[in-house]
């Protein structure tokens, strides 16, 4: 299992070069890794989930998450 860190959604942006808005919408599209909640106002994301994602874009595939609701 690789090493667990979370990163916040300003990281995320810095590590996709993608926006606020595009993340949410690839996620509620179902087509981003899921957030965890981390508290009342608080969410992040496995820094290894975004990574496998990224490298998946990279080799042109598309993964799938399951739509939110």
């Amino acid at each position: 299992m690789p090493d667990i860190k979370v990163v916040r959604m300003k990281d995320v942006q810095e590590m996709t070069g993608l926006s606020r808005a595009t993340i949410n919408r690839l996620r509620k599209e179902g087509s981003f890794p899921p957030h965890i909640n981390l508290g009342a106002r608080a969410v992040g994301w496995f820094e290894h989930a975004i990574t496998e994602w990224l490298q998946a874009r990279m080799s042109g595939q598309t993964l799938s998450y399951g739509e939110e609701c």
